[in-house]
């Protein structure tokens, strides 16, 4: 009997919890935006599309921590907007690092309406290139590229 009481206690406490409150409805939806980070991420660097001349396309909401972080990332939600059954979203990201080089993360892809992805770097970087592009699965190829290109000095007086 007291298994039940203290379940059902947790249960409402959780229902109760999940409700919105007027506080809730005071907030603005940039403020809600903030909320919706990644873990760990820091700056909102915001959408990246791919390159137009399809009939859909693939895009990517993309957030970044501070570039002097030991591990940078690059993380946030990639969506798939192409109709065509075979199409998916595709993102990739080039990282430049201080001691000279560069290294690729591993591909992040969803053929979902919209899928959460984080990439992440081996050491410190001056510079990253977020690719987003059409993938297509039967031919295992890539289409309608776009890269955004960030840098430091790109995000020094953020947040704006």
């Amino acid at each position: 009997m007291r298994k039940r009481l203290l379940i059902g206690g947790l249960l409402s406490s959780v229902l109760v919890a999940g409700l919105p409150t007027a506080a809730d409805a005071a907030v603005s939806p940039a403020a809600k935006a903030t909320v919706t980070a990644p873990a760990g991420a820091k700056h909102h660097w915001g959408p990246v599309r791919s390159a137009a001349g399809h009939s859909g396309h693939a895009a990517a909401d993309v957030w970044i921590t501070d570039f002097g972080a030991e591990t940078f990332a690059v993380s946030g939600t990639l969506r798939d907007r192409d109709p065509h059954r075979d199409h998916c979203a595709y993102i990739r990201a080039r990282f430049h690092y201080v001691g000279g080089g560069t290294g690729w993360a591993q591909p992040r892809s969803t053929c979902r309406p919209s899928g959460a992805f984080r990439m992440s770097s081996d050491g410190e970087i001056t510079r990253v290139d977020v690719r987003v592009c059409v993938l297509d699965r039967g031919r295992r190829t890539t289409s309608s590229c776009h890269v955004d290109v960030i840098r430091a000095e790109d995000i020094a007086n953020w947040p704006r």
